[in-house]
């Protein structure tokens, strides 16, 4: 039942406790809060957002989070209303002890930008813990021969809690011997001694039963008992005597166990065993025995536990020495800890920005950290920097806080993360550090444009190509990342808008593969080039040029072209040699021409049949007919030859011009009459002159025919090829264009000399002379042109024709 009530009445005591809140708005204000121990997990605290003069969902939004000093979170944020709650019961006693006021402190961290505010919960103290005495029937051994007003040190009782509701005073049992005396200690809780009133006898009461209360000074109090014993014993006269009433002493608090703190020493006058002095620690806190020993016999107080001076300051101990009859005296020896530099700083990462742009501006805040240092009165200042030379520094903000902003440029191709090693040093003595290493990621962004492998590209392709055939690839790279980095190739349209280079290529937009699109001739086109643009995949994008030339090689695709004789497919040139030709004498010279270029142009000549081999030869290199040897009466008049006109392609293409050559006596008028029939028309067959009329018109109309059909073949082969035109004419000196004669070039043909034949009537006597092989200067435009080849009748004949 009094447990009910006690119950009933905390509840009363938690519920009437003001909770107050404290806010001061600025850079190193402290947002302070208090609440009661031992609330439920779930209690309200107060509204941060509120307090911090925020928007509701303004926490949430930018991702707030608490950030304890210690390992242990005791509240929980509520990031959409702004709400701060009791995480878990609150202990006070566990969390700070004895301390006074218990203060938790936390950080109320943002990003976004990144921000923190500093915040502390004062946890009040409520009457939860009744005073406790540590031996619950303590024993007193009192000569009966103690004089009136002696006292005797009781233990002290224990109460965790602090303040009024901690231990205040103490009760004794209504006895007829002693009466009880309070008093306090520099350092730690009161304590009571029992004061002898009456003289004691021992042979009328051996033994008297006492009962202490201690009581705190809650609402209701609670208190505790122990049940003492008081022994009479017999008369020991003297009792001992202490050097001191009052020891003291200074330990370094890094004293190792074992160490001498202090020697006490007493005396007694007594003989004998009475005279024996033992030492003790009596009647001290159970902290005190953990903390010191002393040896009965020496007196020699010693360390038994390690010292802290962040812990506890001072002790103080009291000391009992009692003689061999029992009598017993006290003294009391201080020890004042003395602080040395044995803890190094304690380094608090709160919030870090990680992965970080490379486009950071300066001063950008990437780390927010806390130092602090246990040994406030020798550690001194603390300094705290970087290990190394990066682009960050250290920025303090208000008290023990700091930031790590950015103070150069970043760049992520160069460096991609770093590790940052803080560094937080106290001036000692000795100085002391503490290393903490902050993982920082540099995220890309994009600042590179693709860049090309080469300045620019030369490609080949090969004539006669197969459609969509690979003919090589581009390359560009990009030092960024990811999507940044991602290059897509295409084609860019010409300046001067002409948009036919698409009809030949394609390049792959992924890998920069080039196609090409359509077969080339190398007749029509030998190059061309166009521009590649390599773009990223950034935002906003970037991208570079180069430019790609494709040379179209050479295929050994066209045959020799016969230019003369002329082969029209009608009647044979027909070429006349006096049979007074002595060897060596040139007839004629064909001449032909190949559209290839390079080898496959060079053509070479070759006497393929003739009526007597041996009579005529053909110079291998200009195409021109020689006699081999005088012409004799056994060589028939007519004549014919073959010539074979070759070139020097791999796949050697080749074409045949024949000719006819008719050996006369001499250039008579017979021959000359016969030639030109308009001088004697009496002497013309009628019949033969139907016959030639007839076989004129023939000719005519296959010539027309032939014509036609090869411009229809010139019409078609105009969309793949480009102009070949013969841009030089025959000069006075027989001079061929050089690709036109190729042998001019590369030695195959020499000067070619073209030749008419004409004829001509005398005047006055009626006798004609024969003028041969004068020569004649044509212009070949070709292909759209028609060359001309005058005729002894001073007609011409198309060169068009002669494919």
């Amino acid at each position: 039942m009094a447990a009910a009530r006690r119950k009933l009445s905390q509840s009363r005591q938690v519920g009437s406790l003001l909770l107050f809140l404290c806010v001061s708005v600025g850079g190193e204000a402290t947002i302070r809060y208090s609440v009661a121990e031992e609330m439920e997990s779930g209690s309200f605290v107060a509204n941060v957002a509120k307090d911090l003069g925020l928007e509701i969902g303004k926490l949430a939004a930018r991702g707030a989070r608490l950030v304890s000093e210690g390992n242990k979170l005791h509240f929980r944020l509520h990031r959409k209303t702004g709400d701060l709650f009791v995480k878990e019961k609150l202990d006070r006693e566990s969390l700070c002890g004895k301390a006074d006021p218990c203060v938790l402190h936390f950080e109320i961290v943002l990003v976004e930008p990144l921000q923190s505010f500093r915040a502390e919960v004062r946890v009040f103290d409520i009457n939860d813990n009744a005073p406790i005495f540590p031996n619950k029937e303590p024993l007193l051994k009192i000569p009966e021969s103690t004089p009136l007003g002696s006292r005797f040190p009781l233990q002290s009782a224990q109460d965790l809690d602090v303040g009024l509701n901690g231990l205040q005073n103490y009760t004794l049992s209504a006895n007829a011997y002693f009466h009880l005396h309070t008093r306090f200690r520099s350092h730690g809780p009161k304590y009571a001694e029992l004061v002898l009133d009456r003289p004691l006898d021992r042979e009328e009461q051996p033994e008297v039963n006492l009962t202490i209360t201690a009581v705190d000074g809650g609402s209701p109090p609670k208190s505790g008992t122990a049940h003492i014993r008081v022994k009479v014993l017999d008369v020991n006269d003297h009792v001992p005597q202490f050097s001191r009433l009052v020891y003291r002493a200074q330990v370094p608090e890094d004293s190792a166990n074992g160490s001498l703190v202090a020697a006490v020493t007493a005396t007694d006058l007594d003989e004998g065993s009475n005279q024996r002095i033992t030492y003790s620690l009596a009647q001290n806190p159970e902290a005190i025995l953990q903390t010191f020993q002393i040896h009965p016999e020496t007196g020699e107080v010693r360390l038994r536990g390690p010292l802290d001076f962040e812990a506890m300051e001072t002790y103080d101990i009291d000391i009992q020495a009692t003689d061999g009859g029992g009598l017993s005296a006290h003294s009391k020896v201080l020890v004042e800890v003395v602080d040395v530099n044995d803890n190094p700083p304690e380094v608090t990462v709160s919030s870090v920005s990680s992965p970080l742009p490379e486009d950071a501006p300066l001063q950008t805040v990437v780390a927010l950290f806390s130092i602090r240092d246990r040994d406030v009165r020798v550690g001194g200042k603390i300094t705290c920097f970087l290990r190394e030379d990066l682009p960050f520094e250290v920025k303090p903000t208000f008290r023990n806080a700091y930031q790590l902003v950015t103070n150069r440029g970043l760049d992520r191709e160069e460096v991609s993360g770093y590790n940052i090693t803080l560094v937080a040093m106290d001036t000692g003595p000795p100085n002391l550090s503490t290393e903490t290493v902050i993982e920082v990621l540099i995220s890309d962004i994009n600042d590179n444009p693709p860049v090309f492998r080469e300045d620019s590209y030369i490609l080949t392709v090969r004539e006669n190509n197969s459609p969509a055939v690979f003919i090589g690839k581009v390359h560009a790279e990009d030092l960024d990342l990811g999507e940044n980095a991602q290059v897509t190739y295409s084609l860019l349209p010409p300046k001067s808008g002409d948009l036919s280079v698409f009809a030949y290529i394609s390049i792959n937009s992924d890998n920069g593969k080039l196609y090409a699109l359509r077969t080339m001739d190398y007749e029509a086109i030998q190059d061309f080039q166009f521009v590649i643009k390599a773009t990223d995949g950034g935002f906003p994008s970037l991208s570079s040029q180069v430019t790609v030339r494709v040379v179209v090689l050479d295929d050994n695709d066209n045959r020799p072209m016969i230019l003369y004789p002329l082969q029209n497919g009608t009647l044979p040139c027909n070429d006349l040699v006096p049979r007074s030709a002595e060897a060596g004498y040139l007839v004629t010279k064909v001449v032909a021409v190949d559209g290839d270029s390079g080898q496959n142009s060079w053509l070479s000549y070759h006497l393929f049949k003739a009526t007597d081999p041996g009579l005529f030869s053909v110079q291998q290199q200009n195409g021109e007919i020689r006699t081999l040897r005088q012409i004799s009466e056994r060589d028939l008049m007519m004549q014919k030859l073959i010539i074979l006109v070759q070139d020097h392609g791999q796949l050697v293409l080749s074409t045949t011009a024949s000719l006819n050559i008719l050996l006369v006596e001499g250039f008579s008028e017979p021959y000359l009459q016969f030639r030109d029939p308009s001088k004697h028309p009496a002497m013309v067959n009628p019949s033969t002159k139907y016959l030639v009329i007839s076989l004129a018109v023939l000719s005519f109309l296959f010539l027309l025919s032939v014509t036609v059909i090869f411009l229809i073949h010139i019409c078609q082969k105009i969309k793949y090829r480009e102009k070949i035109t013969i841009q030089e004419h025959f000069y006075d000196d027989c001079n061929f264009p050089n690709h036109l004669v190729p042998g001019g070039a590369h030695g195959s043909l020499s000067q070619p000399c073209p030749y008419e034949m004409c004829s001509a009537t005398g005047t006055g006597t009626g006798t004609s002379e024969f003028r041969f092989l004068k020569r004649f200067m044509p212009n070949f435009p070709f292909p759209h042109g028609t060359g001309e080849v005058k005729t002894e009748a001073g007609s011409s004949v198309p060169l068009g024709s002669l494919d």
